[in-house]
């Protein structure tokens, strides 16, 4: 384990958080910062200066159609499968105590 953070490190930022934590904590949670910290340096040592900058690894298409006009319901067929309908709408119970 390097000494990049300590258990010191973490009892006092557990103590600026307000966080209870025993000794097997402190010691669990130093060695997965610890661990985080060295993926950190491996990452940054990485040699990336002929790799362009990207938002996403793949190139990404489209996959949706066009939208296109066509054919739709009329309202009485949309309001047939309703469990209930009142002046061309959809019925829906009241919520928090709303009047309709």
């Amino acid at each position: 384990m390097s000494a990049r953070i300590t258990r010191d490190n973490v009892a006092h930022v557990a103590k600026l958080a307000r966080l209870s934590l025993d000794d097997n904590e402190l010691e669990t949670f130093t060695a997965q910062l610890d661990a985080i910290l060295d993926h950190a340096a491996d990452v940054e040592a990485l040699e990336l200066d002929d790799v362009a900058p990207t938002s996403h690894p793949f190139d990404l298409v489209d996959v949706l159609r066009p939208d296109e006009p066509g054919e739709t319901l009329s309202p009485t067929d949309a309001l047939a499968g309703a469990p209930a309908a009142e002046s061309g709408r959809f019925r829906v119970p009241t919520i928090l105590g709303e009047a309709p």
